[in-house]
């Protein structure tokens, strides 16, 4: 017999199968934990399955969740032999090895396939990790040597397959239905039409074209600054000896700044947030008006984050069609409340971060608690675009906010905190620079030392907070997000005046 393997090589025997479900009978053996978790992956996937249950307990959670379903009969007993009566296939979800291996003993005799829950040993078949969008259903398999590693890569895989490959599949059936020809010819001209759909070869110009958009921003903001200088020093005669007294005005403060703009962007770079509350912070607590804070800020933001940025698009952490939604409006939002603080002036300001606050307070504990459950529904995030123009608005506006607000926002809907974070990151980049090209026309970019300090800091943390962001288990983020957001929420709020 041939075989793809050789001798020596390790490899997975296991033969991937999709099994019509709802033709079939299950049985599931428990009724704790692990048996809601398991009814609840079955029935995401074959919702009209068949199933019997047998425990002398039931989790209050399982009672609630088959109350309205007709296909599934609980059953208050003991486990024997006489259950698996009519039965084609059978879950064991209890923590008890002697029931386990009764059950294992007596599908045996009946030639039953069965899969006990955390003893591979005893399996007919494992329960791989599932992919669905639509009519696309992806399993993984790791042979069962780790189901962490299979849920990680079903993440990578629910992020980076677009939510509307449904309808590709339905034009493709459509196509297929109207080839006329014998099987060979169709499967040629189903190849020669799929075959335009792989883009590997053209994924290193479309990388130049995103670093060279990056590029250009990040060039451009250069020159404002270097041109803001120019005009800000235009009344001295020689430039050289005014930097040159310039860079003996430098204090103890100077370094604090590169100090805090490091920590800054670790903190932003990791979690997604933070980079703005942090610096708002520290130059609120030297006297800095918030005015000035905003362009500040903004303006340091724009090379830490955008580095930043690049960093988690090369990372793989970026959802383009996410960054596409959010870019227009968050910089929209961004020029109107730097155009607003401009003209209303600081006083105004302080009304909008306790709202935003109080918000975020809910949301921090939200995302705590979507670290603590087991099985994280995706919710679809709608209006994504009024949620970036907001959070532009309130960074700009009110000295900070973008992370807390965009970034806690989609986490708390169960989306990969890996993917939002990289994504939020590229974006607020360009939200900053809308606000501070919005500063430099209307009144000018001042505190140059303080700007210098946090984009020196921000750009040395930058790569590394990006590659502590890709590697952080999602359960870790979540705790370390939800943490921040309830930090920095009741800050604010404890500090009203």
């Amino acid at each position: 017999m041939n075989s793809i393997y050789t001798n020596t090589e390790k490899y997975n025997p296991l033969f991937p199968v999709f099994l019509k479900l709802e033709d079939l009978r299950l049985l599931i053996v428990g009724g704790g934990s692990t048996g809601l978790e398991k009814l609840k992956t079955v029935l995401q996937q074959s919702p009209f399955t068949k199933i019997k249950l047998v425990a002398t307990y039931y989790k209050k959670e399982i009672v609630e969740y088959v109350a309205d379903k007709e296909n599934i009969v609980s059953v208050n007993k003991h486990y024997s032999q006489e259950d698996l009566n009519d039965i084609d296939i059978v879950i064991v979800a209890v923590d008890d090895p002697t029931v386990s291996k009764q059950v294992w003993t007596d599908t045996r005799h009946k030639n039953i396939l069965l899969n006990v829950a955390d003893n591979p040993g005893l399996c007919d078949f494992y329960l791989g990790s599932i992919v669905t969008k639509g009519n696309l259903k992806i399993a993984i398999s790791t042979n069962g040597k780790s189901p962490t590693i299979a849920k990680r890569v079903k993440e990578e895989l629910q992020v980076y397959i677009p939510d509307d490959i449904d309808l590709l599949l339905d034009n493709m059936h459509t196509i297929r239905s109207n080839i006329k020809g014998d099987f060979n010819f169709k499967v040629n001209e189903l190849n020669k039409i799929t075959d335009k759909m792989i883009v590997t070869k053209n994924f290193k110009t479309k990388s130049g074209k995103n670093s060279s958009a990056a590029l250009i921003v990040l060039g451009f903001t250069g020159l404002l600054l270097v041109w803001n200088l120019v005009v800000y020093y235009s009344h001295t005669t020689n430039l050289f000896s005014t930097g040159w007294a310039y860079t003996k005005t430098i204090d103890s403060q100077f370094f604090f700044m590169i100090l805090a703009g490091f920590v800054a962007q670790m903190v932003d770079g990791a979690i997604g947030m933070g980079y703005g509350v942090t610096c708002t912070s520290i130059l609120l607590s030297m006297g800095v008006n918030i005015t000035a804070i905003s362009r500040s800020v903004n303006t340091a933001k724009i090379f830490s984050i955008g580095s930043s940025g690049y960093k988690h698009y090369k990372l793989g952490n970026v959802n383009k069609k996410l960054f596409k939604a959010m870019v227009i409006p968050g910089v929209l939002g961004a020029i109107t409340g730097a155009y607003l603080l401009v003209k209303l002036g600081d006083e105004y300001s302080k009304y909008v971060r306790p709202l935003l606050a109080i918000y975020t307070l809910f949301l921090g504990i939200r995302i705590f608690l979507l670290a603590l459950r087991k099985s994280k529904e995706i919710k679809k995030v709608k209006r994504v675009g009024w949620l970036a123009a907001a959070g532009g608005f309130v960074d700009a506006f009110g000295g900070g906010g973008w992370g807390p607000l965009v970034t806690s926002t989609l986490i708390s809907k169960g989306r990969t905190p890996r993917v939002v974070i990289g994504s939020v990151n590229i974006t607020e980049a360009f939200v900053a620079f809308a606000s501070v090209a919005t500063f430099f026309i209307l009144i000018g970019i001042s505190h140059w030392q303080v700007i210098i300090g946090l984009i020196i800091g921000g750009l040395l943390a930058a790569p590394l907070a990006a590659k502590i962001s890709g590697k952080l288990p999602i359960k870790t983020m979540l705790i370390i997000v939800g943490s921040f957001v309830v930090f920095w929420s009741v800050n604010v709020l404890v500090h009203l005046k």
